[in-house]
């Protein structure tokens, strides 16, 4: 599928314990230049966190293996999207006790985001795992 005027930008971030807080960073500095507001780029800090924290977590990702990131704005949709390089699997939200302190991650993408989803990366190994938010840009101050 294209992304007809769509405005985009793309990292790739070491599979490494640091890489949710790098993360979260990159997105915050994006969104601010994109003249995001505060709700929408609240949602989508955590959902990226979320996400990356996921693939850093998951993915069996070999020694040296960068995880992708990409933020995509268009048609009033803001798309957060982590690629690794584990297999695409139906991601299902797990059902936790309420003692348990990881688990949750999906639950709350499913909760967030007004799609999600997982597919097999278009060039190479691995799956991108994907989160969708409405967003419009705020209108200039006049």
């Amino acid at each position: 599928m294209a992304l007809v005027h769509a405005d985009e930008i793309f990292w790739l971030l070491p599979c490494s314990h640091r890489t949710p807080g790098h993360a979260r960073a990159l997105l915050r500095k994006q969104l601010a230049e994109w003249d995001a507001g505060a709700d929408p780029a609240e949602a989508a800090e955590l959902l990226l966190s979320e996400l990356v924290t996921n693939a850093v977590r998951h993915s069996r990702a070999p020694h040296g293996r960068d995880i992708g990131v990409r933020l995509a704005r268009y048609d009033g949709v803001l798309r957060v999207e982590v690629a690794d390089a584990g297999p695409a699997v139906k991601l299902t939200p797990q059902v936790v006790a309420d003692w348990d302190e990881r688990g949750r991650g999906l639950a709350i993408v499913a909760a967030l985001a007004e799609r999600w989803g997982c597919c097999p990366r278009r060039h190479g190994i691995g799956k991108a795992v994907w989160a969708e938010i409405r967003w419009m840009q705020e209108a200039p101050a006049c």
